[in-house]
């Protein structure tokens, strides 16, 4: 329950002011009542115990309405007078009104003093928490500057109403925003024009409304960065509700902003490696169904140019035919080798070759609108990294050159022998790109790929070597960079970029020269070791590669038995009495592998010779494990020399006997 109201009641008649009580409380107005009729009690009333209100009678002997009125007013309280008179002219009752009296109502109406009484206790509410209103904000202003010139946050406070107006923005703006406060106060459009353009309308807006939820909102830098910063605000409004101002501070979250980019790269990879491990085994199926299409044309194609006579017209298009076969081989080597990941394995190898036996991908890559130019330097020098990781580093490379020329642009890859000073130069590096480690070996081999793309600020260019770090979480992972780093530290080289908005940027991968290997004089490649009529187990679960590799060990000198299922091979080979001398069987089958294959055979025959046959890639074999002895692996498609050549040495070169047995020529 409210607590009831104060009133002094100046009045020389008691029983009328009883009578005013009591017409105030049958009308629900809870109160206190004090009756004074001289000057001094009154005025004492007003200091001591302070009224809520104060009803006057007009006249009282030596103490009337005025006097009254002047004690109120000089008292400061803000507090209504209110006249209540039986005998009251109207031109009196006008000039106490004028005087600062709030309403006189004749004593002969009560119900008018109640409604009177209720209406101006509610408006001097009113008026004094508009006052305390005005103060708060006359002392948040106070504060507002205060903290805002001491802070690390640009504060700011924008005017809306009468006419709009940027009044203040504190010293912040210019560690934050890279601009001196007094260019950014003033007319709005020379704030604005420094928003991204994303952005303008909902900053707009927020200074515009009452709105108190957070904003971010990104701002390019002179110098080609981006700053993001959240703005928390409060509106000012008027007595009529309107917004006449907002005050509030933008901070700077552009590292934290950073931080969730690389956080959602970093889910988006994960979700990418479940993407490619599905992709991963797509791939490695239907490489395994091609390459068995490309061993039968390849191997029919082989056995037809060995029949014909070196003048049939026949020739030249089985020769065609066979040449296309052995380049869509390569494609699909080239596809596992990006697909795969695996162990690295070093090698002498050119970069020059490599580039130019992956062009063909990586036009494929970029699309007719850029021009791509290779420049290979003459006499390169031999480097020693793991091939299908510089194939794949290369890939990753033109891949986001291409990104960053939306609209086209040129490419550019170039080889060359350089010399970085070392140690022996004093220690001095003339490569003023990025670079996260030292200085890399006197004798270096250069490959540098260059765009005319949208270039990188150098407060991006720091970040691209870290894990996850992606400036287009949409279109990459943010690993393409970091793993490429991994690949060219393990070689022992370098890798260094040199990147401006708006001018390109070109990536420089330094590695370490070796020795060009000694090469022994070129001898005439043996024939593959011929069968002396071995009986060789053929298990190959697709009928047009079966019957293929039977015909090319028939041609060899072996004598053949070719069984489409596994489980069928294991019955014949169990009845054989000993008769097969070799295993060959492809690597995956349906209801048995061809290891668990070779493996129930050897039970029966531990010695026993296997070759397995595989269009998958190298990492197909279970935990990636070597073969045991007497094994071998043959990637699909091959020749007919290979596959001799592969028996020869599984065989011992062909010294194993041929045992009795049945077999196909």
């Amino acid at each position: 329950m409210a607590d009831p109201i104060r009133i002094l009641i100046c009045e020389d008649n008691p029983d009328d002011a009883v009578l005013v009580v009591a017409h105030l409380r049958r009308g629900g107005v809870e109160l206190e009542y004090e009756r004074v009729d001289e000057a001094e009690a009154a005025r004492e009333a007003l200091r001591e115990r302070p009224p809520d209100l104060v009803i006057s009678d007009y006249w009282m002997p030596g103490f009337g309405a005025e006097d009254a009125l002047d004690l109120v007013k000089a008292s400061g309280l803000d507090i209504p007078f209110i006249l209540v008179s039986g005998r009251i002219g109207e031109e009196s009752a006008t000039a106490l009104m004028r005087a600062g009296a709030h309403d006189f109502v004749l004593k002969d109406q009560p119900a008018r003093l109640v409604r009177v009484v209720r209406r101006e206790l509610r408006q001097t509410e009113v008026r004094r928490e508009r006052r305390a209103a005005e103060v708060a904000v006359r002392l948040s202003e106070q504060r507002f500057r205060l903290f805002a010139d001491h802070t690390p946050d640009v504060m700011f406070r924008y005017r809306v109403h009468p006419t709009e107006e940027v009044e203040y923005v504190s010293p912040a703006a210019s560690a934050v925003l890279g601009r001196a406060p007094q260019e950014l106060c003033g007319d709005p459009a020379t704030l604005f024009a420094l928003v991204a353009p994303e952005d303008r309308d909902a900053l707009a807006a927020a200074w515009h409304s009452s709105d108190p939820r957070p904003l971010v909102v990104r701002w390019p830098r002179a110098d080609g960065a981006d700053t993001w910063t959240e703005q928390r605000a409060v509106a000012l409004h008027d007595q009529d509700g309107r917004v006449t101002a907002v005050e509030g501070i933008l901070r700077d979250i552009t590292d934290r902003v950073i931080a969730d980019r690389q956080r959602d790269a970093m889910q988006q990879q994960l979700r990418q490696a479940e993407r490619l491990e599905s992709m991963g085994r797509l791939a490695g199926g239907i490489a395994h169904d091609f390459n068995n299409l490309l061993a039968v044309i390849l191997g029919h194609t082989d056995l037809a140019l060995t029949d014909l006579p070196p003048d049939s017209p026949h020739r030249p298009g089985m020769a065609a035919i066979h040449t296309l076969a052995e380049r869509g081989a390569a494609l699909t080597r080239q596809l596992l080798v990006f697909s795969r990941q695996e162990p690295l394995r070093p090698e002498t190898l050119d970069a020059n070759e490599v580039v130019a036996d992956t062009e063909r991908v990586l036009r494929g890559t970029i699309g007719e609108d850029v021009t791509f130019v290779t420049r290979l330097a003459p006499d390169l020098r031999p480097i020693r990294i793991d091939r299908s990781e510089l194939e794949r580093l290369l890939l990753n490379l033109v891949t986001n050159a291409r990104r960053a020329m939306p609209s086209g642009g040129r490419l550019e890859i170039e080889t060359a022998n350089v010399r970085r000073a070392g140690a022996a130069d004093g220690g001095q590096n003339p490569d003023p790109d990025q670079s996260p480690d030292g200085v890399g070996p006197a004798s270096i081999v250069r490959l540098s790929v260059s765009d005319t793309g949208s270039g990188m600020p150098e407060r991006v260019r720091k970040h691209v070597f870290e894990p996850y770090f992606t400036t287009d979480a949409e279109a990459g992972t943010g690993l393409g960079l970091s793993s490429a780093y991994g690949v060219v530290k393990a070689a022992g080289g370098e890798i260094a970029i040199s990147s401006r908005p708006g001018e390109g940027t070109v990536v420089r991968i330094d590695l370490p020269a070796v020795e060009r290997p000694t090469v022994a004089p070129a001898s005439p490649e043996p024939a593959p070791a011929q069968g002396r009529g071995q009986t060789l187990l053929v298990v190959e679960d697709d009928d047009a590669v079966r019957d293929l590799v039977c015909r090319m060990a028939g041609r060899g000198g072996y004598r053949t038995v070719g069984i489409a299922a596994p489980s069928e091979a294991l019955r014949v080979y169990r009845e054989s009495a000993g008769s097969v001398d070799a295993l060959l069987t492809d690597l995956v089958m349906s209801g048995m592998s061809g290891i668990e294959l070779a493996t129930a055979v050897r039970e029966q025959d531990p010695a026993l010779p296997v070759l397995l046959m595989s269009g998958y890639s190298a990492g197909t074999l279970p935990g990636d494990r070597p073969l045991p002895d007497g094994m071998a692996l043959l990637h699909k498609p091959f020749t007919t020399a290979a596959l001799l050549t592969a028996l020869g040495e599984v065989l011992g070169g062909g010294t194993r006997e041929a045992a009795d047995g049945p077999g196909t020529d």
